[in-house]
């Protein structure tokens, strides 16, 4: 499995840039600036290797090649490597579509996960069958590979409902636009499948963002003290809408998890095997019966954070530039070349398959019903409510339309 995180203080200096350099001339950052605990302004000296995973304790099979540590963290098995390619090419396809919708005015909003497939599809390909997600916005590929149909996303997005799938079928919670919100409750979740003596382990999915909610950190309580079957899985891409991971904390993030007495380590989130792998080891330990573990997967938000953000604020195209050269589908479609594990006609399928999905996307964006005024008042509790009945009445009484209301919205 790759190799924990050692949890040593920072070797960069806390020093501002040099007095030599031209008043308020920018310090180009590395493309990892926003992930490194520190000082707002990087000082030149701290710009750090071009691998993702110099100096992090981050380990990938690549750099274990290279010589960066002697063994190399086991691999998931060529079929497995390829449904992993495939559902990330399926994911991003997807992705790309929906962002495009939104900004023909299909779509009120779109959280894209452009950049993040590796650490969404190499991690939900190692669990099982019974084991139970739960998302917060972006984990599209999650749901691609727990057999979710992505177009199952839209109406929720397009505002035309609040969004639902079979959660039962796919383990899948609904998910949760509430930055942290489902943290507690996958926590106590998991401790009822424990004291019901299931097999099913919990995973939560958080982004950096969501580690600085009171929520986080209770669930992280919650989770250690009654030794709760569950999985913290955080997605670093180093920014929370504009602020960077570096400010939001001053240590790794995986460290938060050993301060709460929880095992925590750190992956490269852009490597998909390495992903599989950490996923894959920490599962086992949780079935083994030593309680919750923490991954955070160092990966890149490569788009914005909605798109109702424009990253080009408060990032640098060098930056991004960066990341782009580490793009966790084309770092797989490599890895499996090398190995001789998938060839031309292989690639080709999983592209048309995604330019397939893309073009259902579209269409089945458009033929979304618009939602119906009943709709408003009818999910409110689960039986009939009489104040809402009569505010239902009072509503349609005033004129109303019962059915779309698409034409004013838009």
């Amino acid at each position: 499995m790759p190799t924990a995180i050692v949890f040593e203080p920072s070797s960069q200096p806390a020093t501002a840039p040099s007095p030599t350099a031209e008043p308020g001339a920018a310090v180009a950052p590395s493309p990892d600036a926003a992930f490194e605990p520190g000082p707002k302004t990087r000082p030149a000296s701290a710009a750090r290797p071009a691998s993702a995973a110099a100096g992090t304790g981050l380990v990938s099979p690549g750099d274990a090649a290279a010589g960066a540590e002697p063994d190399s963290p086991p691999r998931p098995s060529p079929a497995v490597r390829r449904a992993i390619y495939r559902d990330m090419v399926l994911t991003r396809a997807f992705d790309q579509a929906a962002t495009a919708l939104q900004r023909q005015g299909e779509l009120a909003l779109w959280a894209p996960s452009l950049g993040q497939e590796a650490a969404q599809v190499g991690s939900a390909h190692a669990l099982s069958e019974r084991d139970w997600v739960f998302p917060s916005y972006r984990e599209h590929g999650v749901l691609q590979s727990r057999g979710v149909d992505l177009k199952q996303l839209l109406p929720l997005f397009r505002g035309a409902d609040n969004g639902g799938w079979d959660t039962e079928s796919h383990r899948v919670h609904l998910y949760t636009l509430v930055v942290g919100a489902q943290a507690l409750p996958a926590v106590g979740y998991a401790m009822g499948m424990a004291l019901d003596g299931a097999a099913e382990i919990t995973v939560l999915y958080l982004g950096d963002g969501a580690t600085s909610q009171g929520e986080a950190s209770e669930a992280l309580v919650w989770a250690a003290s009654c030794q709760a079957p569950i999985l913290f899985f955080i997605q670093n891409n180093g920014w929370a809408i504009s602020t960077p991971t570096r400010t939001q904390s001053r240590v790794a993030l995986a460290r938060r998890g050993e301060g709460f007495g929880i095992p925590s380590e750190r992956v490269d989130g852009n490597d998909a095997d390495a992903c599989w792998a950490a996923t894959a080891a920490a599962l086992a330990r949780i079935r083994a019966g030593q309680g919750p573990q923490l991954i955070e997967a160092l990966t890149y938000r490569a788009g914005p954070h909605t798109t109702s953000d424009d990253p080009s604020r408060y990032r640098t195209a060098a930056e991004e530039a960066g990341w782009a050269q580490r793009d966790p589908i084309a770092r797989l479609r490599a890895a499996l070349q090398a190995d001789g594990q998938a060839d031309a006609d292989f690639f080709a399928d999983a592209d048309a398959a995604g330019a397939a999905l893309a073009a259902e996307a579209r269409r089945g964006c458009l033929a979304i019903e618009p939602p119906r005024l009943d709709d408003c008042f009818d999910s409110v509790y689960a039986s009939e409510h009489g104040l809402v009945a009569q505010e239902k009445a009072a509503a349609l009484a005033d004129g109303v339309p019962e059915a779309g209301v698409r034409e004013n919205a838009r």
